[in-house]
């Protein structure tokens, strides 16, 4: 069997790291109502009042944290468009919102273009209102209607596509119908965990990928509702992982969840298991009742986008400055530091070591070490072990002083080449009251 490669748009994909989930619907005006809490539904179009929305408000606290995407929920688990479906009345246009004249997914699409930022819409399969859901043929039917909508032209390039495996455990949908007319009219769209996924859920709601974190997998989980696992086109597929997780207690907005917003240091954290691991994290934030991202989680998420950017902005060697021989790399700093007037001893303090694998044929690294050559003599000491890079490997440890670094690849498949090796010293601006 030929080895999983990746496409050049999931390589784009991988390269985005960081999004925003953005939890925002008639839920957002109905705080009692949980996802299957087995309440009877009784929410109403006209309940739907966002007197504030700014999407441009979204956008330029997302862009600002760092993050390259957004996904909003176009379509929620209880049916309500936030656009204005002609195929159905449970939406923005039997609303008093903009006199029924609103439409929050072009909002969104404009604020994202404006901010640079990759289009991410979430599309429910399941959908607890519509009439046809129990019919599985007619609903498949209702399913492409309103995709068409959403991908048909009228908002441009979506980005991403993201289905949601909960509810749809026991339904039968016609993918590979559904799937052909989603390429047909999008034919670079990303497809997050069904039908015909481009990348994959993790397997928790928590933001934390695993150790070892391969991107190669035969199967993948689909839904928090179930342990089954569905088997993979191919047996052996190239299917990225993407870790959600939410800001607050509950995915949509809640007054009473304020006490509950993640602080900049546990984000920090969770972005440590995400994206350095070589997931995609993707953090969740509802915008609220005005129809604005909640003041105290915009603090929270750019005080953690900007403690990313001074950690990791700048490097104190790179790639360039390592020699390879075979699968070892050796960085020594005398021979770059010579005419750093600053540095007489040639030698650095460092506590990070961020290693991206070049995926373009595939991810071939097992198992890798760091050493660091000791900073007066003696052989080289080993200060992390570690096993997958895939995307990006972010290897920290406790802060040393050294004349050089090794990486070295202990176990891998085919000949290993590496895309960046980058070293940091986090702790040098310690005194400035980052975290």
């Amino acid at each position: 069997m030929s080895k999983a490669k990746p496409t050049v748009r999931q390589q784009e994909f991988q390269d985005w790291e960081f999004g925003v989930f953005l939890h925002f619907g008639i839920r957002t005006f109905y705080e009692d109502h949980c996802d299957w809490d087995g309440k009877e539904n009784d929410m109403q179009a006209e309940s739907f009042m966002p007197a504030e929305l700014d999407c441009e408000q979204w956008a330029a606290s997302v862009a600002a944290a760092g993050a390259k995407y957004m996904v909003l929920t176009a379509k929620h688990h209880d049916g309500f468009a936030n656009w204005p479906s002609k195929f159905t009345d449970f939406s923005v246009a039997s609303s008093p919102w903009e006199n029924g004249k609103g439409d929050v997914v072009r909002e969104y699409v404009d604020a994202c273009h404006k901010y640079n930022l990759n289009v991410g819409l979430y599309y429910s399969p399941a959908d607890a209102t519509s009439p046809y859901y129990s019919s599985p043929e007619v609903y498949d039917d209702y399913f492409i209607k309103q995709i068409s909508e959403l991908l048909g032209g009228d908002y441009g390039t979506i980005d991403m596509l993201w289905f949601d495996g909960c509810g749809s455990e026991n339904h039968e949908y016609d993918w590979g119908r559904i799937i052909k007319e989603i390429r047909s009219m999008q034919p670079e769209i990303l497809i997050f965990s069904l039908g015909d996924p481009d990348y994959r859920w993790v397997g928790n709601e928590c933001g934390l990928a695993h150790s070892p974190q391969f991107n190669t997998v035969d199967e993948v989980l689909t839904s928090v509702r179930t342990t089954d696992k569905k088997l993979v086109k191919d047996n052996k597929s190239w299917l990225p992982a993407e870790c959600d997780f939410k800001m607050r207690q509950n995915w949509f907005w809640r007054e009473e969840d304020n006490d509950t917003v993640k602080t900049p240091e546990e984000l920090l954290g969770i972005y440590y298991y995400s994206v350095g691991r070589g997931s995609n994290m993707l953090l969740n934030i509802g915008p609220d009742n005005r129809g604005l991202l909640p003041e105290k989680d915009v603090q929270s998420l750019q005080a953690m986008g900007d403690e990313i950017k001074q950690r990791f902005s700048s490097s104190l060697g790179n790639i360039s400055n390592f020699k390879n021989s075979e699968n070892s790399w050796t960085c020594k700093f005398s021979e770059y530091l010579k005419n750093d007037t600053k540095c007489h001893e040639k030698n650095l303090l460092i506590n990070h070591v961020v290693i991206q694998e070049d995926l373009s044929d595939g991810e071939n690294i097992q198992q890798f070490k760091i050493s660091i050559i000791p900073y007066l003599h003696g052989e080289p000491v080993t200060v992390y072990h570690g096993y997958s890079v895939g995307h990006k490997i972010i290897c920290q440890f406790p802060l040393v002083r050294c004349r050089g670094v090794i990486v070295e690849v202990l176990k891998h498949d085919d000949p290993v080449k590496l895309r960046k090796i980058d070293l940091f010293n986090t702790q040098a601006y310690s005194e400035n009251g980052n975290l």
